[in-house]
């Protein structure tokens, strides 16, 4: 988190304290506007005069007032405004009391709509400087009395700007929050509706087939002593539509491979005995990846170790991808009860890498959500999710503290009837 971030955070925890110390401020430049001169024989200048003590106390009040802002801040304009006429009519000379009404007509601007800072800026504006000028001791022409018209003016335009562009910057997150719930939604709608056209496939295959096996295969086994003939030809319709279901589950189950998958697997799949394969070609590939494992002695399930493999694979290509090679992985694999747990941490110093534009969430937490939601433009997270779901684990994952982010899954690799038995 940068400077600006925190300091942003610890103001907005404190409001009061920074309305105490604006306070503060708006009643020292008062006090020290009080002592100058506008109407010296050079001009403006600083003269050795102490205001009265109606003006000290207006002044006083402004400020304390100013307190209250971010509460109330119509009545706090209402009080502000009410010491700043009081002050135009009777000091003489004349204390800048009006700032008090200014900062005071800013914050109603920038915590109310646009046509209530219309309303209330031209009253505002209208008040003060008519009764600067109607009932002040100065000319209406002075320069004095157009000063209170400019200023209260400005601050009504500058907290309406501030107002303008809070509203601007919040459209954007709700925006941007929207439009990753509609990625997410639109990914588990897609995946959803896949697997319901495998299925439906699978069965379309399956169930015909399989009952013109059963059939003809009783037929077989009905007419074989006594019509050996007819046996035959039932046995041959079993082998023509078993080979037709299998050359249909093929078909089905290709839609599933990539353009690069070969036919058939030629090795067993994957588990965290490759792991030290798996980091080798991260590192290679010049991320930098540190493995710390506790699990030695353990007998994993084929499921569970295919599992811990994967969720690995795909959270280091994750950081990979979107914290860059200048980031540094850990990953740790500990023995906990009757459950392994799996845990991949980055630090996402690789925000430098990613290209204009690209989803920064594993470097920092100011844009994470295209990485939380689908692990970066795919279904990454929604796979590593299902896979866990696939053998009864959790699986958490989110930002961490300071830039980063964690995976971590909880892997069973013993039923609750072997927990029960005692360790292995």
């Amino acid at each position: 988190m940068s400077t600006l971030a925190r300091a942003r955070c610890t103001i907005g925890a404190h409001p009061y304290a920074l309305d105490t110390a604006i306070a503060a401020a708006v009643l020292v430049c008062m006090v020290a506007g009080s002592f100058v001169d506008p109407h010296g024989p050079e001009g403006v200048s600083w003269a050795l005069r102490t205001p009265d003590v109606l003006s000290l106390a207006l002044m006083a009040v402004g400020a304390a007032a100013l307190v209250f802002r971010r509460r109330a801040p119509l009545v706090v304009l209402a009080v502000t405004g009410g010491v700043a006429i009081v002050e135009g009519v009777t000091g003489e000379p004349r204390a800048p009391v009006v700032m008090s009404a200014v900062v005071a007509l800013f914050t109603v601007a920038a915590s109310t709509d646009r046509p209530t800072t219309w309303r209330v800026g031209l009253l505002t504006m209208t008040v003060l400087t008519g009764a600067a000028m109607l009932a002040g001791s100065l000319p209406w022409y002075a320069q004095e009395n157009l000063a209170v018209f400019a200023w209260t003016g400005i601050g009504a335009s500058a907290g309406d700007a501030v107002r303008s562009r809070r509203a601007f910057v919040q459209a954007i997150r709700d925006r941007a929050e929207k439009a990753e719930r509609t990625r997410e939604e639109e990914a588990r709608r897609r995946v959803a509706e896949e697997r319901l056209r495998i299925a439906r496939d699978l069965h379309d295959v399956v169930a015909h087939h399989i009952a013109l096996v059963n059939v003809q295969a009783g037929v077989a086994a009905h007419v074989m002593d006594k019509r050996p003939d007819q046996a035959k030809e039932a046995l041959a319709h079993v082998r023509e539509a078993s080979r037709s279901a299998l050359g249909e589950l093929r078909a089905t189950v290709g839609l599933l491979r990539q353009s690069d998958d070969p036919e058939a697997p030629t090795e067993p799949a994957p588990g965290l005995d490759r792991l030290e394969e798996l980091v080798a070609t991260f590192n290679h590939a010049g991320l930098h990846v540190e493995v710390a494992r506790t699990d030695q002695g353990t007998d994993r399930p084929t499921a569970v170790d295919l599992a811990a493999y994967r969720i690995i694979q795909e959270a280091l290509t994750n950081v990979q991808k979107h914290a860059g090679t200048r980031a540094k992985a850990e990953v740790s694999i500990v023995r906990v009860g009757p459950n392994i747990e799996v845990t991949v941490l980055d630090d996402g110093g690789g925000e430098a890498d990613a290209p204009a534009g690209a989803p920064g969430a594993f470097a920092r937490t100011a844009d994470i959500s295209a990485r939380a939601v689908t692990g970066g433009g795919g279904h990454g997270l929604l796979g590593m999710r299902e896979r866990v779901t696939a053998v009864r684990g959790t699986l958490t994952t989110g930002p961490r503290y300071g830039g980063g982010f964690r995976v971590h899954a909880i892997l069973p690799v013993r039923n609750r009837t072997d927990a029960a038995k005692g360790p292995v």
